[in-house]
């Protein structure tokens, strides 16, 4: 028995009909997107930073925050949410309605190393965001307490070889910037150098500078005040080149590890699924806000580099990250948890 053609087709009309519909659907949905757009935000804004209060995420969100206020005529309420190597910050974010009003503050820890260092993430780096706009990288220090017996890094890593397991370092957290790095330099260094985990920057560093910890790679504007004071010693740089702001410190290559790389980055993420005007809005705010000669040179003087750039160019700068440090945990032997 053939079916009969109403099951199959539509009449003509109905069929123009239907397209109308859809078509004006999609039109209604363009314009709510567009005056939620123009009228966002119309309340405070919520940065989430995934780490306690005192570490290098913790004051490059406070500055960007302020700007960012200034710019979007609204508040911006900073949120630590610290633990689990940035992980419970930014699992809350993810989470989030993806309305504009709650936003990120990743980086390289909880981004593109955890991935490979946590078995049931309860986040996907790629998936769960909507990248903003990369917007500093930051070069890490190697610091030490200064009862630990070296002037320079050299000094340190002939101490750390003749000494195996008698040197400490804190980190912020398993799979932070913090431990991910100064691993690395064990790795090109062959040093046994004890980790010892903390859930952020600024209790580490409580206990650096106390002399409980012997040493520590950490992001240039948390350690660079306590060089200052003199209450740490910087031996070295972690990028290619010297920071502006630390002239007179080499970098590790510089200092006989040839070849060493590795400086953190911070960049804004929404949640997944928020409008893409309210995105392009937030992108064009925080382009400009990284032009402006204050925030610029308050980042200088704290050991950063502006980066702002495109979305896409920070969500295609993630995926390079994670296969990248993916790689260098699996040379180090760092395994899954």
């Amino acid at each position: 028995m053939r079916p009969s053609a109403s099951l199959l087709f539509f009449p003509s009309s109905s069929r123009r009909g239907g397209a109308k519909r859809g078509l004006a659907a999609l039109l209604l949905a363009a314009l709510i997107t567009a005056a939620h757009a123009q009228t966002y935000p119309s309340r405070p804004v919520r940065l989430i930073v995934p780490f306690p209060p005192g570490g290098s995420t913790d004051i490059l969100s406070r500055a960007l925050g302020q700007k960012l206020a200034e710019g979007l005529g609204q508040p911006v309420v900073i949120d630590n949410r610290p633990g689990a190597g940035g992980s419970i910050g930014s699992e809350a974010a993810a989470k989030a309605a993806p309305d504009g009003y709650t936003l990120l503050m990743g980086q390289l820890g909880p981004l593109a190393v955890s991935p490979a260092i946590y078995k049931n993430l309860p986040y996907d780096p790629v998936k769960s965001f909507a990248p903003v706009s990369l917007m500093a990288i930051v070069p890490s220090v190697l610091v030490v307490n200064p009862q630990v017996p070296a002037a320079s890094a050299a000094e340190l890593i002939a101490y750390a070889r003749a000494n195996p397991g008698k040197l400490t370092y804190g980190s912020a957290g398993s799979g932070s910037t913090s431990h991910l790095t100064t691993e690395y330099f064990k790795l090109a260094t062959g040093t046994d150098i004890l980790h010892v985990p903390y859930k952020g920057v600024g209790p580490m560093l409580t206990d650096l500078i106390s002399g409980q910890l012997s040493m520590g790679i950490n992001g240039a504007p948390a350690v660079m005040p306590h060089v200052s004071s003199g209450r740490l010693r910087a031996l070295a740089v972690t990028g290619l080149t010297r920071l502006p702001s630390l002239p007179q410190i080499p970098t590790l290559d510089e200092s006989g590890v040839k070849g060493f790389d590795a400086s953190g980055w911070y960049g804004i993420l929404a949640p997944a699924g928020t409008p893409g005007a309210i995105v392009a809005k937030l992108n064009a705010e925080i382009r400009r806000i990284m032009q402006t000669p204050d925030l610029r040179a308050r980042l200088d003087n704290e050991g950063a580099i502006p980066a702002a750039g495109s979305s896409e160019e920070f969500a295609a700068f993630i995926v390079t990250e994670i296969a990248r440090w993916g790689a260098v945990l699996k040379r180090a032997g760092i395994q899954a948890q």
